[in-house]
């Protein structure tokens, strides 16, 4: 059913062979009109471009529909794009609403450079857990400084109003999955008109990004829109990407906003859309036990096969065994610290009694421990999920109490348990069900500051290199400091033109610096890359370290 509405829509799509008038590069022809961009010194803006109708009122809780609006008058293409709506764990407070319901867009940016007449594209999809982030949350300064490719960033939705799900065809939920679809259909079709390659385009994605950009591939049509995928410190499966337990957070959402014990989907899905997006957003507190914890209430899920357009129907271990997803050349990541995100909120000290988070961890480990880390929904008894809460905490720390100074092997549970395990196994898998091109690579460079001290809000700590540590080299982000370090420039500038060579790639070569990335399919050994501060190395290995 996907398929056959995906070549509807390449066929419905005007296609522009030409881009921006050159006589006046700001001002751009599309199906809907004419848009004018902005100028910002040695790139061309063209932001908060449509891609959906408004996701609003009977449109909500359903599957995007194409933008089909004309425009009699040029389009202000110069507004930065709004946040999606959602409960944003980096807003300080108790009130962490932000964002608007009416979010749709794609934002591009389109370097300057005399020397060539298109560009590559990369396409990217910001992280947040699935529940807060946005398109411009990570800045693009850097990548645009480079001048040899176009940037596309995708706004969609997120937390209930994207993802929301009772299991079955009335309320099947992944909205924001089929947001992301249609909008990347939107570049295929339309990026040629600001001078992009359709032929070129790669997309990335780091955190909820990356497992969103792991999701994508997963459907074999994504060779339509895409000829290759990065997934940062993310991939789908990671244990808070794709959750059961759906059906039950739906209506005990709609008990919140006031629906009452609705008795089916479609009784729930009516009187959801009667509310205020506001307070559906608003009732995400209900559902973290203390903090932002579990930092994925609402995320992707396995559709019922009957849901009409499902994105996925199957669990992605199914999907990937099945060798029925698209061959394309992926690369998946993680950094040696990731489980930084979000064992460092544990180190915040509590207003109400200045101790840390990680000391109340000693009483509550067997209550807290399974939303940290996410099988409260997959144990099949408490008793299972005591004895594996118990077993993780005799592995990692033994007889030691949870503490500051414990803290650093709290942290590498988090990085294995939500990060790295799941990533080896997304390798194994695909090196074993796969055909084209499939890479690794660890990163390990602490920043001097990121995402640790911003959740922990201290700065005594030495987190290592945690989630986003080598991605903010790519697209600057406000948990760091804007400055880079003389290595972290030499790392940045290997990771963009790590992007622009593997796009262009005709065989799906991937590069970083001087190191080619060594492919795992019919590999008997995982073929790890290892980035550092002092350069990178190839690793042959039986499992991660």
């Amino acid at each position: 059913m996907y398929c056959a509405k995906l070549i509807l829509l390449l066929g419905c799509f005007w296609i522009s062979s030409s881009a921006s008038d050159p006589a006046d590069p700001l001002l751009v022809d599309l199906p809907n009109g004419k848009l004018r961009g902005r100028d910002n010194g040695n790139y061309y803006s063209y932001e908060s471009l449509p891609y959906a109708e408004p996701p609003v009122g009977d449109l909500r809780f359903e599957a995007p529909q194409p933008y089909k609006q004309q425009w009699t008058d040029t389009f202000d293409a110069t507004q930065p794009p709004v946040s999606c709506m959602q409960w944003d764990q980096f807003i300080r407070g108790d009130d962490k609403l932000a964002g608007n319901e009416d979010c749709l867009t794609v934002s591009v940016y389109r370097p300057k450079n005399s020397s060539r007449n298109s560009f590559p594209v990369v396409a990217q999809i910001h992280g947040g857990a699935f529940m807060f982030g946005g398109a411009s949350q990570n800045g693009h300064e850097n990548f645009m400084r480079e001048g040899n490719l176009i940037l596309v960033k995708i706004s969609y939705r997120l937390g209930p109003l994207g993802f929301v799900s009772t299991g079955d065809a009335d309320l099947s939920g992944n909205f924001g999955l089929k947001d992301q679809r249609l909008a990347l259909l939107w570049i295929k079709q339309n990026i040629a008109s600001f001078g992009g390659e359709p032929e070129n385009i790669l997309v990335i994605g780091h955190s909820a990004g990356g497992g969103s950009v792991h999701l994508q591939v997963l459907r074999e049509d994504f060779s339509k829109v895409a000829k290759a995928a990065i997934s940062f410190s993310g991939n789908a499966l990671d244990p808070w990407v794709v959750q059961q337990g759906g059906r039950g957070r739906a209506f005990e959402l709609g008990r919140i906003v006031g629906c009452g014990q609705a008795s089916d989907s479609v009784t729930l899905k009516k009187c959801l859309k009667s509310k205020p997006a506001s307070e559906i957003v608003s009732a995400v507190r209900n559902f973290l036990v203390f903090a932002y914890v579990p930092f994925t209430p609402f995320g992707p899920v396995v559709e019922s096969p009957d849901a009409p357009e499902a994105f996925i129907s199957q669990h992605p271990v199914d999907i990937i065994k099945s060798g029925k997803f698209a061959q394309v050349p992926w690369a998946v990541t993680y950094t040696t610290e990731d489980g930084g995100y979000n064992a460092a909120l544990l180190l915040e000290e509590q207003a109400s009694s200045g101790r840390e988070w990680i000391v109340d961890l000693n009483d509550r480990w067997f209550d807290w421990a399974p939303y940290l880390l996410f099988y409260r929904d997959s144990m099949t008894t408490i008793k299972d999920m005591d004895d594996y809460s118990r077993k993780l905490r005799q592995e990692y720390l033994g007889d030691r109490r949870f503490s500051v100074e414990s803290y650093w092997d709290l942290q590498r549970l988090f990085t294995d348990v939500l990060f790295k395990n799941s990533t080896e196994i997304s390798l194994d898998l695909h090196r074993k069900h796969g055909k084209s091109p499939v890479y690794a690579f660890v990163y390990d460079n602490p920043a001097n500051t990121g995402i640790g001290q911003g959740l922990a809000q201290r700065t005594d700590i030495n987190f290592g290199t945690v989630h986003g540590d080598d991605y903010f080299l790519i697209f600057e982000n406000i948990v760091r400091e804007p400055q880079l370090r003389s290595d972290e420039e030499t790392i940045s500038r290997n990771f963009l033109k790590m992007l622009n060579d593997f796009v262009l790639s005709e065989n799906g070569t991937l590069a970083f610096g001087t190191c080619v990335f060594q492919d795992n399919v019919g590999s008997s050994k995982l073929q790890l890359l290892s980035i550092t501060r002092n350069g990178c190395e190839n690793l042959e290995l039986e499992s991660f370290p």
